[in-house]
């Protein structure tokens, strides 16, 4: 793999960019690998690169139904943060943050992390509390949070109405290293890193079956034919209850869509990230100028990856009175992601009733932002069966009643 530098785009200038490589190989799938991840997105790219950047097991396809990245990768609103207030959470949210701020390097692929800040607005007494609560506990956890009062708020957003009839804006969790980066980027710089290391990236390539013999796993049957496998790992977000029904277990999910919206590009106006969970919305300013703008989840269960304009009139209506000036834009387009939900609103990182099964789900609407962490800590438990940042988050917590509830810190759940 050829690295990207100023130099080699100076030399590919000179040679009107015919010189370029292809970012990553698209084999063929061999008989039988080490350990196959079903899942092409960041999540599962991730387990892969530090499968082999941190183990050394090279071994590896990932196996994807669609295109690379296609699913909620390629859908949410790119938000990085870690002010989360049980300890587990904080921990793989920081692991995940922490590892974005080098990850441009890392890869060699430039992600376009940008720590520009996130602020989640207090607009009720009840959000005060808990808002100095949380940032007491991150206080202890090492996460860098503080709570800041409304005049702190409007410094940091101009563009904000903290004086609102309904919900004044009280105060704010503010992370100054949280942020956004550009989603695709991170997908795409995983799949170079994972096909430089010799890995098989295979695109097109549907899982209809996992393949078990005495309770152990063999391997799976796709689209594509029988793929052979010493361990498989599940990372494919609202569709982890197919896949596990595959498997012959069943997990303690619900899938349901998210939407957001971006609107036509305007000059810079906001240079942080908001997010408003009383009114139940949130938004940012990407780099061509949009303002991303997204809600809560769909009420009811569904698979849908489409918009509806109930919903977004629903969200835009209540950022209308935080956000005044949003009113006279135009929205450019709008989308869904289907995401799985948990009761305790966090993630599942764990082995599962098949033995060399292992899964990976229940992010909710914030599996962005852990998309590091994530394949840190999950690359750990597939290589060695117990992993610290996982340990938590095992599907025997829901039997044990020993939940992470994160229902309040996750909010908008973003």
């Amino acid at each position: 793999m050829k690295r990207y530098s100023a130099f080699a785009i100076a030399r590919e200038a000179m040679r009107q960019h015919m010189g370029w490589e292809k970012a990553w190989a698209s084999p063929e799938p061999r008989p039988h690998y080490d350990v196959v991840i079903v899942g092409a997105g960041g999540h599962g790219l991730a387990t892969a690169y530090y499968l082999g950047r941190n183990f050394g097991i090279t071994n590896v396809a990932v196996l994807e139904k669609g295109w690379l990245g296609g699913g909620n990768t390629g859908r949410n609103t790119t938000i990085i943060r870690s002010n989360y207030l049980q300890d587990p959470s904080a921990a793989i949210y920081e692991k995940a943050r922490s590892l974005y701020e080098t990850l441009s390097q890392d890869l060699n692929y430039n992600v376009m992390f940008s720590p520009r800040g996130v602020m989640m607005l207090a607009q009720t007494h009840h959000e005060v509390r808990g808002y100095q609560r949380t940032a007491h506990a991150n206080a202890l956890q090492g996460v860098a949070t503080e709570f800041i009062g409304p005049d702190r708020v409007k410094e940091l957003c101009p563009i904000i109405h903290i004086g609102g009839p309904r919900y004044p804006v009280l105060g704010a969790l503010w992370q100054p290293r949280g942020g956004t980066a550009r989603h695709d980027a991170v997908a795409w710089g995983y799949a170079r890193a994972c096909s430089a290391m010799g890995m098989h990236i295979i695109q097109k390539c549907e899982v209809t079956g996992v393949r078990t013999e005495s309770g152990k796993v063999t391997g799976v049957t796709t689209t594509r034919g029988d793929i052979g496998c010493g361990k498989l790992g599940i990372v494919v977000a609202g569709h982890s209850g197919v896949v596990a029904d595959m498997a012959g277990f069943r997990l303690p999910i619900e899938s349901v869509a998210l939407q957001a919206l971006v609107s036509e590009p305007i000059k810079p106006c906001m240079d942080v990230v908001v997010m408003a969970n009383t009114v139940h919305g949130y938004m940012s300013q990407s780099d061509k100028g949009e303002m991303v703008i997204g809600g809560g989840a769909d009420g009811f269960n569904n698979y849908t990856q489409r918009g509806s304009f109930h919903h977004i009139e629903e969200t835009v209506r209540a950022l209308v009175e935080t956000f005044p000036m949003i009113s006279r834009l135009k929205m450019l387009r709008q989308w869904g992601g289907i995401v799985d939900m948990t009761g305790d609103r966090s993630p599942i990182l764990s082995k599962t009733p098949v033995e060399g099964v292992f899964i990976n789900c229940g992010w909710g609407t914030g599996g962005f932002k852990a998309i590091p962490g994530s394949g840190w800590g999950m690359a750990e438990l597939i290589a060695k069966g117990h992993s610290p940042l996982t340990a938590d988050f095992g599907l025997d917590r829901f039997r044990e009643g020993r939940f992470v509830d994160e229902s309040v810190a996750a909010g908008v759940a973003h």
